[in-house]
């Protein structure tokens, strides 16, 4: 009898989170853009901090309450910033929300990244930035990446 139970249970979990996953069809995944890079005015110590604007645009009929974020840059597959915040607005279905975050530097990720720059002479680096936006218990995390090159050579003219 309590095997059966516990069966029944574990199927009737199986069907709410299927039946969660059908709440939404055509959802889309939103569109995350970084829109702003710099250092916090109010940085203050040894270790700057930095702003980075990000704008959520949502492609849904139903609003994304974010609940939380978490993310990092790194540059040549090093960490060198990361951080969390739960300090988000509410994104309208088919709208969009900008916001600042910021993050904090991760010394041993920037050591191994001058390590790197010492060691070899580069004239562009490639980045890549992470995240993983927490949109509610019902919906999976919203993952992103945006990867890039940038260069240190001054613009010719």
């Amino acid at each position: 009898m309590r095997t059966l139970l516990v069966v029944g249970v574990f199927l009737l979990l199986a069907l709410l989170s299927a039946g969660c996953a059908t709440l939404s069809p055509g959802y889309e995944k939103p569109q995350i853009n970084v829109t702003s890079f710099a250092v916090a005015p109010e940085s203050a110590g040894l270790a700057p901090r930095f702003n980075i604007g990000i704008q959520v645009i949502n492609p849904n009929r139903t609003a994304l309450p974010l609940r939380g974020m978490t993310y990092a840059l790194e540059i040549e597959g090093n960490r060198v910033l990361s951080g969390a915040t739960a300090d988000l607005p509410r994104v309208p279905a088919y709208g969009m929300a900008d916001f600042m975050i910021e993050a904090s530097p991760d010394l041993l990720g920037s050591a191994r990244l001058l390590g790197d720059l010492f060691a070899r002479q580069r004239d562009s680096f490639a980045f890549t930035f992470k995240g993983r936006l927490d949109v509610g218990s019902l919906m999976p995390f919203i993952h992103f990446e945006e990867s890039g090159r940038f260069g240190l050579a001054a613009p010719t003219r």
